[in-house]
This record gives structure tokens, C-alpha cells and sequence, in this order.
């Protein structure tokens, strides 16, 4: 098998993996939101975010409507997801 195509099907495994846990751990905040319970830092979301979580995120925000408010994860997590998509075309452009 190609090196090219390990790399990539392992970044595509990391992504979907680091996507999925951001949007169980958006929905567990909510849950503990709604009982008073301990929080996840938002710096945390913000990391796992920046990690390559960026789309779990956004998704976890629409569909528990969870930290829609907040104007730096309303307009900071979509930029996030700009970013990356613009590094990963440019590293894809790069590497082909």
C-alpha cells in the first residue's frame, strides 16, 4: 500500500474519531448544563475543536442547542472549520 494512502486513511480515521468524541462530550456539557452538574471547561471544547473536532462541534451546537449563544463559539467554531479546511485543501494541493 502507498504511504500517501496510509497517511490519509489514518488522518481520516483520527478526524472522524476526534469529530464523533467532540460531539458526545458537546452533548454530555449540555446534559450537565441542564442539571447543574460539573461542566467541560470551554476552553476544552475549544482544543478538541482546534484538534480537528471543529465539525462534531458545530454539529453538537446545532443539534442540542448548546453554546449557540456564546458569539466566540457562534463565529470562533465556524472559523475554526474554515481554517482547517483550507489547510487540509492546501496540504492535499501540496502533496499531489
Amino acid at each position: 500500500m502507498e504511504l500517501m494512502s496510509i497517511w490519509l486513511k489514518a488522518a481520516l480515521i483520527y478526524l472522524l474519531i476526534l469529530t464523533v468524541l467532540t460531539f458526545i462530550i458537546c452533548g454530555l456539557d449540555k446534559f450537565a448544563a441542564k442539571k447543574q452538574l460539573r461542566r467541560v471547561p470551554e476552553k476544552m471544547l475549544f482544543l478538541l475543536s482546534a484538534l480537528g473536532g471543529s465539525v462534531g462541534m458545530y454539529a453538537g451546537m446545532l443539534t442540542f442547542r448548546h453554546k449557540t449563544q456564546h458569539w466566540y463559539f457562534k463565529f470562533g467554531i465556524p472559523a475554526i472549520i474554515v481554517v482547517q479546511t483550507i489547510l487540509v485543501l492546501a496540504l492535499y494541493r501540496l502533496l499531489s
